[in-house]
């Protein structure tokens, strides 16, 4: 549904897919036990997933052709998380409310990055 040659959409899928380091199944997998509890108990996990976690997790399954203005409007949202992470990281890395609030969105910030030797 976009056009493969629009060189914006080629940076922001890349830093989409840059910061977002977790896979889709892990992804789904967190998301899942964040969201274990009341809201759980609906049939429909999509439910009660975080609505930015799950809309990451719908991209993930995509191909770049594929995506709605939707989608890129919540690429860029993650691509803003990411850059914020960026700007206001503590350097304590292993705070945990700070590493689950990005691991709602697919990163993993104690994972090594991709570009890491």
């Amino acid at each position: 549904m976009t056009d493969r040659s629009d060189p914006d959409l080629d940076r922001l899928w890349q830093e989409f897919h840059d910061f977002v380091n977790m896979t889709s199944e892990e992804l789904r997998t967190f998301l899942m036990a964040s969201g274990s509890g009341e809201e759980a108990s609906s049939a429909d996990p999509g439910e009660w997933m975080p609505g930015l976690g799950r809309e990451v997790l719908r991209i993930l399954g995509k191909r770049k052709v594929d995506l709605t203005p939707d989608d890129v409007e919540t690429m860029r949202r993650v691509v803003g998380v990411a850059e914020d992470a960026e700007a206001h990281a503590s350097a304590n890395v292993r705070d945990d409310e700070r590493r689950r609030a990005l691991m709602a969105v697919g990163h993993d910030p104690l994972r090594p990055s991709r570009t890491e030797g």
